[in-house]
């Protein structure tokens, strides 16, 4: 089990429910790091004492040297300070959680300084994950996966002894707020709308990202570079109460799940914790209480994100860096209310579509394909 952990992102969703997990087992902090909320960070640094913080915005890491003055800790600042953080020695396991792009140049350096990585950074993978499992590969370090449906197929292969035994894997998806909605219906859908998750609480472009179903679209191309599946056989189902966390299917056809209440605090402390278990202050899931579990078919033509991260993923190369790209680009666009919640789909599919074939044969060709993406939904919305 892991003695010493950095936490990059550690003010966000999954960084606070990490650090709840930190003070129930009792471990140790060596590092923080966080994108610009300070005070959410003082307070962190305050209670775990970390050795090391990082802020990525420099004007805020000056702020938050300032205000901790008073305590023996290293603050350091942007991309250079958030890779650092993210490879020191006294580390045991690298969680990160920080979202967007900005992820994937601290899980290389942690894999580098042959850390295991507790990944909740999607678009580490999305984008660059031949590089990185190349990486890790070569480093002899292992990818831990913290989301939900991961973690469920992660404990599920548990009991896996060959690979060959294997038939599919299958995603399970809440369908967000708009499950069963028709395009007609989700044109006038607003920020407000869209940020209403029936079962989860995660941060804005998270539960953006699940309301177009971009969220399982990237978890499928991250499912297929995790455990070396491809995207041909592995389904996405929709199951709204979020109590089955997702399915392996064998060879003959027996399928196993990982079920449980929907709290990210299991996932993020088995990735802690693995191989071993400890008791969780996760209730306990009553599945008389529970009733019902549903399952649906998704509409890969209402909610065009899925559909353009299975294109990208069979296509490979650049083509979910583009997806990604254009993606981030697009939620955050709508979350100003400056372009309309259904052209994120539209503009994230002709992304990957304008993307020329090519291999992620390096971070440069990777970093260049997502600047492209991103450019390309500027020029399209002129904003």
């Amino acid at each position: 089990m892991v003695r010493s952990l950095s936490i990059l992102g550690s003010t966000g969703s999954i960084g606070t429910q990490a650090l709840e997990v930190v003070r129930n087992l009792g471990l140790n902090v060596e590092a923080l790091a966080a994108y610009r909320n300070i005070t959410r960070l003082e307070e962190q640094i305050r209670e775990f004492r970390p050795k090391t913080v990082a802020v990525f915005e420099e004007k805020a890491a000056a702020d938050l040297k300032t205000a901790v003055s008073d305590l023996s800790v290293r603050v350091l600042s942007g991309m250079e300070g958030l890779c650092e953080a993210a490879s020191l020695p006294a580390a045991d396991v690298v969680l990160n959680s920080v979202v967007g792009m900005v992820g994937l140049r601290p899980t290389l350096a942690a894999i580098q300084a042959q850390k295991n990585v507790a990944l909740a950074n999607k678009e580490t993978l999305v984008a660059g994950g031949a590089l990185v499992m190349e990486a890790a590969r070569k480093n002899g370090v292992k990818i831990l996966p913290v989301d939900s449906e991961h973690s469920a197929i992660f404990q599920c292969l548990q009991g896996c002894p060959d690979n060959k035994a294997l038939s599919r894997l299958i995603l399970t998806a809440s369908g967000g707020p708009f499950f069963g909605k028709t395009k007609e219906e989700l044109r006038k859908v607003t920020p407000e709308q869209a940020l209403k998750h029936p079962n989860w609480d995660m941060g804005a472009k998270v539960t953006i990202d699940s309301a177009t179903m971009m969220n399982k679209g990237l978890e499928l191309i991250e499912a297929s570079w995790l455990f070396g599946m491809p995207a041909s056989r592995i389904d996405v189902v929709v199951h709204r109460e979020s109590i089955v966390h997702s399915l392996i299917e064998y060879v003959d056809h027996s399928i196993i799940a990982q079920i449980g209440l929907p709290d990210m605090r299991i996932p993020i402390q088995y990735a802690l914790t693995w191989p071993q278990r400890c008791t969780s202050p996760v209730g306990q899931l009553d599945l008389a209480k529970a009733g019902t579990l549903s399952f649906y078919e998704p509409d890969y033509e209402t909610f065009v994100c899925l559909r353009a991260c299975k294109t990208a993923m069979e296509r490979g190369g650049l083509a979910p860096a583009a997806a990604n790209g254009a993606n981030e680009v697009a939620v955050s666009l709508f979350l100003q209310n400056k372009i309309p919640f259904l052209e994120i789909g539209s503009l994230v599919l002709e992304a990957v579509q304008r993307q020329p074939d090519a291999p992620a044969a390096s971070l440069k060709d990777v970093l260049d394909a997502d600047r492209a993406a991103r450019e390309f939904v500027h020029y399209k919305t002129g904003i």
